[in-house]
């Protein structure tokens, strides 16, 4: 791996040497296929630095909205979106037709799984196919969405290869995997340093001169497959260890009188060998509840199985059951039925402070209650005034002391900094189940909070 330095870029082919003196002239045209919360920021990032990027998306809601001025991205500025549209530098389009005029394109679609828990490359393979129609000699292919090892050689260049011409001679393709944290307010786009993995020299080449015009550090790995490897590590990484403060959560409810918050904040003074995580209702956003199992279902294609891998996914993934068995068992105590008792979860996103709401362990937890019987399910959410469960609607619940006052159960599932715990804990009737640690500076009112990971003697 190196550092990539554009003083030492190294091109033979003259389709090669032709996009890179464009990319150092600003003058080269920009698309990035999907716009989400990877691909809008990509976009705008490189529409601040002078370049015409287009962004394509299918969704036409969030095109119109583009196309008005109008961000959807809470972590991006409402005005530098209004800019770069209303200043033609960035142009939001439906139509794939566009990708004849690029230079370089950007695949950020999402990679979701099967209810089998296989993974989806429908959406990689269709952005491949519009591609391909449109497809020019010397274009740069870049994909970003998260995925297996072997996705770009064996998937989709043979798709983007119908178009007639050869990868890595007609035109350049690599791998340069989404490091996106929504909510975090040190690290963006332009600060996060990225990898790239190309096919051949000149495509992983290309692909760092393209990425290091709006990001300040890339650097290069030998193919695509340590590179799509390593991003599902980054990922797969996380969820081991928060499966492991999971397991220690439960472990010390079975203990009595060792609270885990205060554990792992005991842990946390070490300054070196310890990296802090905590416990949960779950795990949310895009990658961590799905990354391992795109790495078990290609280690089963090699007669392997990431058992260790595996086992933390299940353990993340059981715990939502877990929330929602505590949450019966407190209502089954004040002699209520549970199609009778009304339930209040705050928090519809799945980190703090953020209205992102992909795979949020609220949703699990909502799904299981209504499973279990469980009629009248509400929910707060500050960052999130509508949300949609199953394809049933539901909007946020004021935070007034008339509404605490009717539930039988109030489960904290994402503690955002907005939420008045010494409000809520003086308003609710009953009590209040923190799996967050939300609560932890509150002093009144304690008997009223079950915190998950301590249980008193």
């Amino acid at each position: 791996m190196e550092l990539f330095d554009p003083s030492d870029i190294q091109l033979q082919s003259e389709l090669a040497k032709s996009i890179a003196n464009k990319l150092l002239e600003k003058t080269a045209k920009i698309g990035v296929i999907g716009l989400g919360y990877v691909g809008l920021p990509l976009a705008l990032e490189f529409a601040k630095k002078g370049f015409m990027t287009w962004g394509i998306d299918i969704s036409e809601t969030k095109i119109n909205m583009l196309s008005q001025g109008q961000n959807y991205i809470e972590d991006l500025d409402d005005e530098e979106v209004k800019h770069a549209i209303q200043s033609k530098k960035l142009i939001p389009r439906t139509n794939f037709s566009e990708v004849q005029n690029l230079d370089v394109i950007y695949i950020c679609v999402p990679t979701p799984f099967t209810p089998t828990k296989d993974p989806d490359l429908s959406y990689i393979l269709s952005a491949a196919t519009d591609i391909a129609r449109y497809l020019q000699k010397g274009q740069v292919i870049i994909l970003k969405s998260t995925t297996f090892p072997g996705t770009t050689e064996q998937y989709l260049i043979p798709e983007l290869e119908k178009s007639g011409f050869k990868a890595g001679k007609d035109f350049f393709v690599a791998f340069s995997p989404e490091r996106v944290d929504p909510g975090n307010k040190q690290y963006n786009t332009h600060n996060t340093p990225i990898v790239v993995g190309g096919i051949n020299q000149e495509s992983s080449y290309l692909a760092a001169l393209v990425n290091v015009q709006v990001i300040q550090k890339v650097y290069i790995v030998s193919n695509p497959r340590v590179a799509e490897l390593e991003k599902l590590l980054e990922n797969i990484f996380r969820s081991v260890n928060i499966a492991l403060v999971n397991e220690l959560a439960l472990l010390c409810e079975r203990m009595y009188d060792i609270n885990v918050w205060e554990v792992l904040e005991a842990a946390g003074t070490k300054p070196f060998g310890y990296m802090k995580f905590l416990p949960g209702p779950g795990v949310g956003g895009h990658c961590i509840p799905i990354d391992p199992y795109y790495l078990s279902w290609l280690a089963r294609s090699y007669d392997f199985e990431t058992r260790f891998v595996t086992l933390a996914a299940n353990v993340n993934e059981s715990m939502p059951y877990y929330v929602v068995d505590k949450a019966i068992r407190e209502i089954a105590k004040q002699g209520v039925k549970l199609s009778e008792a009304k339930i209040l979860i705050l928090g519809a996103s799945f980190k703090k402070n953020v209205r992102d709401l992909r795979h949020s362990p609220s949703e699990y937890i909502i799904r299981i209650l209504k499973k279990a019987g469980a009629v009248h399910i509400d929910y707060n959410d500050p960052h999130a005034p509508y949300y949609e469960v199953d394809n049933i609607s539901m909007q946020s619940v004021p935070m007034s002391k008339e509404q605490l006052e009717q539930y039988h159960i109030v489960i904290l599932v994402t503690d955002h900094d907005a939420y008045d715990y010494d409000f809520i804990l003086q308003n609710i009737k009953c009590r209040l189940l923190d799996t967050r640690n939300g609560t932890k500076h509150v002093t009144q009112h304690r008997e009223k909070i079950i915190l998950l990971g301590y249980v008193q003697n």
